[in-house]
């Protein structure tokens, strides 16, 4: 609530549920003044309610909520409002370095003359310790155990620093590592569906306001949970009908300070559902489809709402599954709304009664509970599809919306491999694939040789007992007897993943998983040994109903053994391959396979070393790491010889939906949800007996190299100094389409021959410590060195080579993309990246923009910009700008080479944002060739809203924030 709020449309009301009454704020009160209600989707209705309760005459007005009411499907987006969501969501990946960043604000504040208090969260932040953890061990009953340990020697600096922030912050809260991924942890526990305050808090508001309160004010408010979370794929929650969509960490730490999240009001594209899956189909063939569907049709910047008969003929966790996906097909969220089927997930989840009946209450007072009756709400365009015509399917090699039917996976391999093939693709003889028919074997946890047979006990129960433990790539040959190089070829699957939030919130999905491998296990299938499996459920939930349905047991014989919960492979901590995997690769420039079933498959992004990655749903990758290579035709090809030298087909082993749902029913009930979240908080024996620091502002440690404190604030003056043109700037990289997150900022390993491995290796850290980028994004030192340094990224300033490497200008010389801005900054050089379509696509990583801003870049120029990315941007102090339609870097003859100005005549970039773009948003970029032969084209300055204006002019939206705070704007 705002401490002054006007109430224009006397939407103020009370709603009672059970023994309890709320204040509400009600929409009923605009269609009763003529407001069409019934026309507006779902989730314009959630904003609207948004405004109503926020209206205060300067940051919400009036005009702003009779706009939104009387929405133009139509309109392309103009109109700015300020948004308010509920809470924040966090992973401790972009968790850390935003706690950095508010522990850095604290000392600015300090310096400003301020109160490092008054830096803390005023809406509630959570935060989920779920992507620290790696696949060291895998195949063994050992597997968890030792990941959870080595997770905690590697990440001991960072959870102290977290567990600091749980006591320095107020309204900041973290579930420990172990628990799930933050995502499923938010469906199935964190997520209210209807956020209330108490009565305590009214009463605050109220007394800030200073006059006597009323009844109605001293009730506690209901209103719908909203929330922005600092990973793309907060859209899972959709599924739940919570509105909530990624940001970067930069932007959600604005609005954990109070901070409006700025956004123009967006299109809403409808999809409606039909019919129903048939046989042998899952909710992730549904989702790839949907996936490819509207990344065609093209939904960048827009909401996509879910409706039609069809939606009733999907479970809640199938809802999940779609929402989840929408940042691969491209829209700010893809939200079902809340219905019957929403209220009986939230029962067998384990929410209280009282809490359901709030739910239900609150969406049918309000207008918004769905039901087969209710009107279709009138949307920007439409897109249709018939379940029934959804057929099996992949994505890949390398993009989430490029789907393959099943069917033609082998033959889209074979066509797409000379394009996968690296500098080393031809190199040597490559063998034929052979079928391996081999059996299992043994462990080697502790990388000594010594092999630790199945039944032998490892100590690995504390972290203290365990200092010393190091779980090196272990040999194939060393396990089981076997050498993999004849075997392996173009195509043979080295990773087999049942991993991320995407499909292992989905109960339906992984119980046919289980079903599936048990149904192998009993036909006498193996997997092969050169195929790593890992098992990585989001919530401990999934092991409770495995265990009960008596699953478990199969997929260990598989192999696919738990290895933790968290984010393992979808996100680049697959962690190593065995050494003679690794060398097989290498020596013959193998084009290897991972098959996993999450939502990203980026270029170098589940592992350095393979080259082609393929999405598919959980019970695929158990059949693929059965089959070990993308080559087979599961149509026309036996997966392998059963017990009795029987061939078997996968239509022999695939579980019916009718054997899925009824495994389902019996074996997942709610005492189960209830019993693991009632501790989901205490953490194990290593987080308990975590010692960390205290004190309103952190003791920095200035040799760490995990935690340093952040350097936006330096120097940093009361007021921001006038704004300078940007002359005689140098490219630092040249891209082409589709360049992600991963490509700029990526969360993988870390090379010991790149700039971060180098710094590391100063500091002193052996390369067997390096960790991840991940788990080193509180350190900036090591994550500027990070930046553009993938090893599949294709700077065409520096033609033949991958990986971060440029050429320094005008030496022609080439060198790290690092080392060369080091240089750059030597001489003053202001730098910039020419881009195509798409750029900035994929995680929302806040050190894509961050990285940038530390290696002294000013401007983008790109052909398109992906949402979350474009926006870091300008909270980073970056302009973006883009090519007009039609126009690229390469129609415009741009080699990089040239000199850059922005703008052709002095002061037009400051005239420009001193009128907030009053004669227009475009700028003439003047490229200027080494003979002197100048090119000027003009270019749209990507600075959406007026808001984001104010953050350029501060230095970013950090600094803006620290200055209103300090009483300084």
């Amino acid at each position: 609530m705002p401490s002054t709020h006007l109430d224009s449309f006397k939407s103020k009301s009370t709603l009672t549920s059970g023994s309890t009454t709320y204040t509400l704020f009600r929409l009923k009160a605009l269609a009763e003044q003529g407001v069409a209600l019934t026309r507006l989707p779902f989730s314009l209705r959630v904003l609207l309610e948004n405004l109503l309760r926020h209206e205060d005459g300067r940051t919400v007005t009036a005009d702003d909520i009779k706009f939104l009411a009387a929405w133009d499907p139509k309109a392309e987006p103009s109109r700015e409002i300020a948004y308010m969501p509920a809470r924040v969501l966090m992973q401790d990946f972009t968790g850390v370095p935003a706690i950095v960043d508010l522990a850095a604000m604290r000392d600015a504040m300090r310096a400003l003359g301020g109160d490092p208090e008054k830096i803390n969260p005023l809406q509630p932040a959570e935060l989920v310790i779920d992507h620290s953890v790696q696949v060291d061990e895998f195949g063994t009953k050992h597997s968890y155990d030792l990941n959870a340990a080595l997770e905690f020697k590697r990440n001991r600096e960072r959870y102290a620093f977290l567990k600091w922030g749980q006591t320095a912050f107020d309204n900041f809260s973290a579930v420990p590592p172990g628990m799930g991924i933050c995502h499923q942890v938010n469906l199935e526990y964190l997520a209210r569906v209807v956020f209330t305050t108490s009565p305590e808090r009214s009463l605050d508001a109220v007394a800030v306001e200073g006059h006597k309160a009323s009844v109605e004010e001293t009730h506690a408010f209901a209103y719908p949970d909203t929330l922005v979370g600092t990973d793309s794929h907060t859209t899972m929650v959709n599924g739940l009908g919570v509105l909530g969509w990624g940001v970067g960490g930069i932007e959600a730490e604005a609005a954990m300070l109070g901070q409006p999240v700025s956004m123009l009001i967006p299109q809403v594209v409808g999809f409606k559902l039909t019919g129903k899956l048939k046989e042998g189909t899952t909710a992730t063939d549904l989702v790839l489809t949907v996936t490819e569907m509207l990344r065609k049709l093209g939904v960048v910047g827009k909401f996509v709402e879910f409706y039609g008969p069809g939606i009733s003929e999907l479970p809640l966790a199938d809802r999940a599954t779609i929402a989840n996906m929408a940042p691969e097909y491209g829209a700010t969220c893809g939200i079902f709304p809340v219905d019957a089927e929403t209220l009986r997930y939230l029962r067998l989840t384990g929410r209280t009664e009282e809490q359901i009946a709030l739910v239900e209450a609150y969406y049918r007072e309000q207008g918004m509970f769905h039901t087969a009756d209710a009107a279709e709400a009138v949307y920007s365009a439409t897109i249709s599809l018939d379940l029934a015509t959804v057929e099996p399917s992949v994505a890949g090699p390398k993009r989430p919306q490029d789907r393959v039917l099943l069917s033609g996976a082998a033959e889209s391999f074979a066509q797409q491999l000379p394009a996968l093939l690296g500098p080393n693709g031809n190199k040597g003889e490559v063998r034929q694939v052979v079928r391996w028919e081999g059996e299992g074997g043994h462990a080697m946890p502790n990388g000594t040789g010594a092999a630790v047979a199945e039944g032998e006990s490892v100590a690995v129960a504390t972290l203290t007992e365990t200092e010393s433990l190091e779980v090196q790539p272990t040999s194939i040959k060393g396990r089981f007897g076997v050498d993999p190089e004849p075997y392996l070829n173009h195509g043979s699957i080295v990773i087999a993943a049942i991993t991320s939030c995407t499909n292992t919130s989905n109960p339906y999905v992984m119980v046919a998983a289980g079903l599936l491998a048990k149904k192998a296990v009993e036909k006498g299938l193996r997997t092969p040994p050169w195929v790593k499996t890992s098992l990585a459920p989001g919530s401990r939930v999934v092991t409770d109903y495995y265990n009960k349905a008596g699953l478990s047991q199969y997929l260990d014989a598989l192999r696919f053994q738990t290895v933790g919960y968290g984010c393992t492979t979808c996100i680049g901590n697959s962690g190593p391959l065995p050494t003679d995997v690794s060398k097989a690769i290498e020596d013959h420039g193998l084009v290897a396979v991972s098959v996993l079933s999450g939502n990203r498959n980026f270029e170098g992004r589940i592992s350095p070393e393979v080259r082609a990655n393929y999405l598919m749903s959980p019970p695929l990758v158990v059949a693929y790491a059965l089959a070990g290579t993308i080559h087979h035709n599961f149509a026309t090809e036996a997966i392998g010889r059963g017990t009795g030298g029987e061939a078997v087909f996968l239509k022999d082993i695939w579980p019916m939906q009718k054997e899925v749902s009824e495994t389902v029913a019996s074996c997942i009930d709610s005492e189960m949800f209830r019993t693991q979240y009632a501790t989901v908080s205490d953490g194990d024996a290593n987080w308990q007996h975590l010692k960390f620091p205290e004190g309103d502002t952190y003791g920095w440690e200035p040799d760490s190299t995990y935690i340093r404190k952040a350097p936006y604030f330096d120097g940093m003056t009361a007021v921001p100094a006038p704004i300078e043109d940007i002359k005689a700037a140098r490219a630092l990289a040249v891209l082409g389409d589709s360049v992600t997150t991963d490509h700029i900022s990526p969360a993988g390993s870390i090379k010991k021959n790149g700039p971060a491995g180098q710094y590391l290796m100063e500091h002193g850290v052996a390369p067997v410590d390096f960790n991840s980028y991940g788990s080193r994004r509180g350190n900036h030192e090591v994550m500027v060195r990070g930046t553009f340094a993938n090893v599949r990224l294709r700077n065409k300033m520096a033609p033949g080579t991958e990986g971060g490497v440029t050429r320094l200008l005008p030496d022609l010389t080439e060198m790290s993309i690092y080392d060369a801005s080091v240089i750059y900054a030597e001489r003053g050089t202001p730098l910039c990246i020419l881009a195509g379509k798409e750029y900035g696509s994929g995680s929302s990583r806040d050190w894509a923009a961050k990285g940038p801003r530390l290696l002294g870049i000013k401007f983008v120029i790109a052909e398109s910009y992906e949402r979350i990315h474009r926006s870091n941007l300008v909270g980073m102090g970056i302009l973006p700008f883009q090519f007009e339609p039609g126009e690229s870097a390469e129609s415009l003859g741009l080699t990089g080479e040239e000199i850059f100005h922005v703008g052709d005549e002095p002061g037009q970039l400051q005239a420009m944002l001193d009128s907030k773009f009053a004669n227009g948003r475009n700028l003439t970029i003047v490229a200027e060739s080494e003979l002197g032969v100048t090119k000027s084209f003009p270019a749209t300055l990507r600075i959406d809203t007026p808001q984001e204006i104010l953050y350029y002019q501060h230095g970013g939206i950090l600094q803006y924030v620290l200055r209103q705070l300090a009483g300084k704007v």
